[in-house]
């Protein structure tokens, strides 16, 4: 359970004002089909997010020693640090609709703007960490729907709802949090 948890909440905070959320409220104010872009990008996350957690599980599993931890540790201090500058989303990279549908279009646009994405490595560390790859997938996936969905639903409008600067230094303070409670763990702190 604490894997699930910890995972949708560090997600659920670090997607505010991503990349990925910058184009969950483009598809929405271009395409207007929520239901289609929301399923796209519950399936996207879903295969994307599954497949880091299970390259962290699987990469924490081969390296499982105090240098391995102390590194995953570094890196969700990183994390914390990097959740505090604003993504910019280009026009050049909004998705073309070539004959393809909104639910593929989206599926593949978030995809592939997801590789690489602070929540990517955020939930390739947690698959690390927890050695869960299903509570992990579960827990970063509803992370991304709690943050995405109201995009969606409410376009534009979301950044005048939500205090975005807030957010990103919450899950800054929540990366770099987790980050020194590894270190903890692993030097036998506590």
């Amino acid at each position: 359970m604490e894997a699930f948890l910890a995972s949708l909440s560090l997600v659920a905070l670090a997607e505010m004002g991503d990349k990925t959320q910058l184009l969950a409220i483009l598809l929405a104010a271009r395409m207007r089909k929520p239901v289609p872009i929301i399923a796209g990008i519950f399936a996207a996350t879903l295969a994307n997010h599954f497949l880091a957690a299970l390259v962290g599980q699987q990469v924490a599993g081969l390296l499982d020693s105090p240098a391995f931890r102390f590194a995953i540790a570094g890196g969700f201090i990183v994390m914390g640090m990097w959740a505090l500058i604003p993504d910019k989303f280009d026009e050049n990279d909004e998705p073309k609709r070539r004959g393809a549908g909104v639910f593929v279009t989206t599926l593949i646009a978030f995809f592939l703007v997801e590789m690489g994405d602070k929540t990517q490595i955020a939930t390739v560390a947690m698959g690390a960490h927890y050695q869960n790859v299903v509570a992990v997938t579960a827990g970063t996936t509803l992370g991304m729907m709690v943050a995405n969905v109201p995009a969606v639903l409410l376009g534009h409008r979301i950044e005048r709802i939500l205090p975005i600067r807030a957010l990103q230094i919450g899950a800054a303070l929540m990366f770099a949090g987790l980050g020194v409670w590894i270190a903890a763990q692993t030097a036998g702190w506590v």
